[in-house]
């Protein structure tokens, strides 16, 4: 909105000025300057207000823009990873290399409140066998509080693995390979609750059909009962990267293996994490969280042709 101009201000203005000598004004150069400096005030007036209010409206278009690009659906909808520290502890740091490595700098490392849930949970488990997708440096502590039992990370950045060493015998680092991308994720929902192959009364993994199951993954990844499984990966954080649509479904199947088996999904802050934890996890299996961490106890349902009991919540 222009600003208001004064009226007391504008009195204050001369339409002209005059000169007290007359050969002042005779002369060629104060006659030009007079003539100069004769300029109406009342048309200086509605000038000046123009240029103001030109501006004020040119301010006003370019925060709206800022506001619109900020809040389009594009940005809020997109798996891209939304870094969200409250602390620079609480982030991981980027390394001098970090063009060539941008899959593992753009994962965010749990907060400390969140880490302490996931290792409660482990030290009451403890020893137990721990499968956790993706592999960041904190984790190996989970190794460490899980001693005398078994733990596996599967991860599909050769650059985390070659970082980032076993601590133990007992503790074993995969290379996996996932082929779905975050794009198709509703596509894989859709597919999974119209295709007979996906219902959890399918055990076995290896010769599913589900477009959703992992097949190729360690062998004693399916002979092992799992007590504790952690979904911390693939990254996911744009629509062409590999989305954690599969890893969710598989440690699903993995925790109806087993008896009251916890599956803990980090993220789920975002929309994939979310949809398809309440979609083969269950909001009724939900027994504690902290910030983006999701902890579900999920008991035997060898026999069950669904996932939740109920469906509390379909997206779609």
């Amino acid at each position: 909105m222009a600003p208001e101009v004064s009226h007391s201000r504008a009195l204050q203005i001369t339409p002209s000025v005059q000169f007290s000598s007359a050969a002042a004004s005779n002369s060629p150069k104060f006659g030009i300057a007079a003539r100069r400096m004769k300029f109406p005030g009342k048309k200086l007036l509605p000038v000046l207000v123009f240029i103001l209010a030109c501006l004020s409206i040119l301010r006003l278009l370019k925060i709206a823009i800022t506001t619109s690009n900020s809040s389009s659906p594009a940005a809020a909808f997109s798996p891209s990873m939304q870094q969200e520290c409250s602390s620079p502890s609480e982030c991981s740091k980027v390394p001098s290399n970090a063009g060539s490595h941008k899959t593992s700098l753009n994962a965010t490392l749990l907060t400390p409140k969140e880490f302490l849930l996931l290792s409660k949970l482990i030290s009451r488990k403890a020893p137990c066998n721990l499968l956790v997708f993706g592999l960041q440096s904190q984790y190996l502590n989970l190794s460490s509080i899980n001693a005398g039992g078994i733990t596996i990370f599967l991860e599909d950045d050769p650059y985390k693995i070659s970082e980032i060493k076993a601590s133990s015998n007992v503790t074993r680092i995969y290379k996996v390979k996932y082929k779905a991308a975050a794009k198709k994720a509703y596509e894989l929902l859709k597919h999974a609750r119209g295709n007979p192959a996906c219902t959890p009364s399918t055990s076995l993994l290896r010769q599913s059909t589900c477009k959703l199951a992992l097949r190729k993954l360690p062998q004693e990844v399916y002979q092992l009962k799992w007590d504790v499984v952690v979904v911390d990966g693939p990254i996911g954080d744009a629509p062409e990267a590999p989305g954690r649509m599969s890893t969710i479904y598989t440690a699903s199947m993995l925790a109806r293996a087993g008896k009251n088996t916890h599956v803990v999904v980090h993220d789920v802050h975002r929309t994939i994490e979310k949809w398809f934890s309440w979609e083969f996890l269950c909001e009724e299996n939900l027994v504690s969280s902290k910030g983006k961490l999701w902890n579900f106890r999920i008991s035997d349902h060898s026999n069950s042709t669904r996932f939740c009991s109920s469906e509390t919540l379909r997206i779609e």
